[in-house]
């Protein structure tokens, strides 16, 4: 979906502020609540906005270790079984289907070095994860986002 300026500043300023209401978009965008309700109800049935859910930063919750895990699975019709083991391990925030070495990565997080062992324990107690590699995550130097990418894309219309 195309974007233009109108819908990454409004996008900028659900990021930076999320419990503005439609009224207060409005006026700080400097357009009726109309157009400012149509454009946000266009963002979100298009996808463009998936929700207005708070940001959890695990670390706030006791789990300063996060880590990446690249597993090899059992190819097949199980495939669903093993992503149904893993969403059943709260610690694995994120899996993704990748190319490469490996078949899935995963997003864990942690209480502790010592406690990445019980999470990777509990990852691998699926008999169809037959390898996995871990790698801890020291400090993120870019946390994940996304604003940038919206206003390249209102720069390659």
């Amino acid at each position: 979906m195309a974007i233009d300026e109108l819908d990454a500043r409004l996008i900028d300023l659900l990021t930076t502020e999320p419990r503005l209401g439609v009224f207060e978009l409005s006026r700080r965008l400097g357009v009726a609540r109309g157009t400012a309700q149509a454009r946000l109800d266009r963002l979100l049935k298009n996808g463009v906005i998936k929700d207005f859910a708070p940001t959890i930063d695990p670390a706030g919750l006791g789990y300063p270790v996060m880590a990446f895990i690249t597993a090899e699975i059992s190819q097949g019709e199980r495939d669903l079984q093993v992503i149904e083991h893993l969403a059943g391990i709260p610690e694995v925030l994120e899996a993704h289907t990748i190319t490469g070495p490996g078949d899935l990565l995963l997003r864990v997080v942690a209480t502790s070095n010592s406690d990445l062992q019980r999470v990777i324990d509990q990852v691998v107690s699926d008999t169809r994860v037959t390898r996995t590699s871990t790698v801890i995550v020291l400090d993120s130097q870019i946390p994940a986002r996304a604003l940038p990418l919206v206003w390249a894309a209102t720069s390659s219309e």
